[in-house]
């Protein structure tokens, strides 16, 4: 890959990891437009821990608040604010991780073609725009309860199709839920640090314990990009989808769907 390529890359997947268009989709999608060679799962997974790193950094106090409720888990204490949240994500955790594990082979071998990605953007981008239209904006992340965690948990697992966006997967289950707009998305954000914490180790071993050549300079250099790209798409976006709400993103998703199947398909 050449600098240019990485550059690029990563800032296009810290621009669409936060927002609800599919960052998986894009990264897919932007080598098919310029003729490169797909950069494969190792890069799109050091630009995914790029973007973790950045919702580590943005969301510092919820995730000092989740680490204290794990430990007051463990200590038998389950009733508090932190450590409900932290059961919370626990529990939505696991669909995604189990899916990844089984799944993520046959995925990316399988399902990494625009063809998919015409489907899962504007299928799931009508399915936004309906639950953010009728969702009701009555219940707080401080009210999630294991009932939700479950649906938004198995909404995540969705996301491992490429097109899909776990952002905009899991904000869509919490409105249809009831959940306020940017609640919706806190508990998204959070809900996503341990599955792409979890597939960056993943990948990490089998990239240590393989035989092929790594280029951890460009993964390096990749990852650093797309968080400091990433932390200003969590700025704006919690900003803007408080006054303006999701139709915007379920607009462009539905366009680029159109024009990929024209351009592409």
């Amino acid at each position: 890959m050449t600098l240019l390529q990485i550059v690029i890359l990563a800032i296009v997947q810290g621009l669409t990891e936060f927002l609800p268009v599919s960052s998986s989709g894009h990264l897919i999608l932007v080598p098919y437009l310029f003729a490169w060679t797909d950069q494969g799962l190792a890069f799109d997974v050091a630009v995914h821990f790029g973007s973790l790193a950045a919702v580590c950094i943005y969301f510092r106090k919820d995730i000092v608040s989740l680490l204290s409720g794990g430990m007051q888990i463990l200590g038998g204490k389950v009733e508090s604010p932190e450590s409900q949240l932290a059961l919370a994500i626990a529990i939505g955790t696991v669909p995604a991780a189990l899916a990844g594990l089984l799944l993520a082979s046959w995925i990316e071998a399988n399902l990494r073609d625009p063809g998919v990605i015409v489907f899962t953007l504007s299928g799931f981008g009508i399915l936004m725009a309906i639950a953010d239209r009728i969702g009701r904006r009555e219940r707080t992340m401080s009210g999630i309860g294991i009932r939700d965690a479950v649906i938004i948990g198995l909404a995540q697992a969705l996301a491992l199709v490429p097109g899909t966006s776990r952002s905009g997967v899991t904000i869509t289950a919490a409105r249809f839920l009831g959940f306020e707009r940017q609640d919706a998305a806190r508990f998204s954000f959070l809900l996503s640090a341990p599955v792409i914490f979890l597939a960056a180790v993943y990948k990490l071993i089998g990239l240590i314990l393989g035989d092929a050549p790594v280029a951890w300079g460009q993964l390096g250099l990749g990852a650093f990009v797309a968080c400091v790209v990433a932390y200003f798409s969590i700025e704006f976006f919690m900003r803007f989808v408080t006054r303006i709400g999701l139709a915007p993103f379920a607009i462009y998703r539905l366009i680029l769907a159109i024009v990929i199947f024209y351009v592409l398909v």
